[in-house]
């Protein structure tokens, strides 16, 4: 018995309707992975969020003991994949999802660190270091990037030196210039003016043995000087080239007293050129202290 005209155009229309819904079920889709720290021990509870780009919904899991996770009936298409965990750098991913099939995908998380207040890239006091992230760079050049970590490293401990000595060449400065009231007047004393000469020469050493930690700190690249301390890297040079004029106008100022000459000449440029250094020192330790 033939099928009628009906019966056909209604087969047909099934058959389309049963396509359609096995069309539909082929575009769900399943998300499959592991969280893990940068040592590779798995992170547990970790909250994973699988945002739809194009509409928008968002689906979340979380790991279990073991640091996977699962996230079933998505869409095909564009995703972001964003990974959060107490401790650790929130980590974001695009994904693109294929019509059909489980996806599988493995994230490594990096410790977070807070940088510590005063120094570029410096950590807290209860911080063992920062981390690549905290200065700007993407997850995803931040997993297998080591040799950078390193310098961030080493750079982050020598400019905790020379912050240290920085504030230790504070103590005999003030003192240098306290002892050069004593030192230039007219009624002077030999005494006076060697204390004045020998704490001058301690401020000095301590100061070039801060600047070279800061100035062998290895730069770490794509970072970028910005805030208070630009203002602390201007300040140097006014400060630097001070420190190394101040000492050698004090000697032929010490040499002229000392002869009982009346300081002349290039040395009577001692007192401003150090009061100058002085006042650009202090400016760049207030700059990396003070928050503004």
């Amino acid at each position: 018995m033939r099928a009628s005209p009906s019966r056909r155009v209604g087969l047909v229309i099934a058959l389309i309707v049963i396509a359609q819904t096995v069309l539909a079920q082929d575009v769900e889709n399943s998300l499959a992975g592991v969280v893990t720290s940068s040592t590779g021990s798995p992170i547990v509870a970790a909250n994973i969020s699988a945002k739809n780009l194009n509409s928008g919904i968002s689906k979340q899991a979380q790991t279990d003991s073991s640091g996977r996770f699962h996230v079933d009936d998505l869409e095909s298409g564009d995703y972001e994949i964003s990974i959060t965990a107490d401790g650790f750098v929130r980590q974001t991913r695009p994904l693109k999802l294929p019509a059909t099939g489980l996806q599988g995908v493995s994230f490594s998380l990096t410790p977070s660190n807070a940088t510590g207040a005063g120094l570029p890239n410096a950590p807290s006091a209860s911080q063992s270091g920062p981390s690549l992230s905290d200065l700007g760079f993407p997850p995803e050049e931040t997993q297998s990037n080591a040799k950078q970590q390193a310098l961030l490293d080493k750079r982050t401990h020598m400019l905790k030196i020379h912050q240290k000595l920085g504030l230790i060449t504070a103590a005999p400065l003030v003192a240098t210039l306290v002892a050069s009231v004593g030192a230039g007047g007219h009624n002077t004393s030999s005494t006076d003016r060697t204390v004045h000469m020998v704490l001058g020469a301690v401020t000095s050493d301590l100061y070039f043995t801060s600047a070279y930690f800061a100035i062998r700190a290895p730069r770490v690249p794509g970072t970028t000087t910005r805030g208070p301390i630009r203002l602390h890297k201007a300040l140097a040079w006014v400060h630097g080239p001070g420190m190394i004029l101040t000492p050698i106008l004090g000697a032929l100022a010490y040499d002229q007293k000392n002869n009982g000459e009346k300081v002349h000449g290039i040395a009577s440029a001692h007192g401003p050129v150090a009061i100058v250094t002085a006042g650009a020192f202090g400016a760049a330790l207030l700059s990396v202290s003070l928050k503004f």
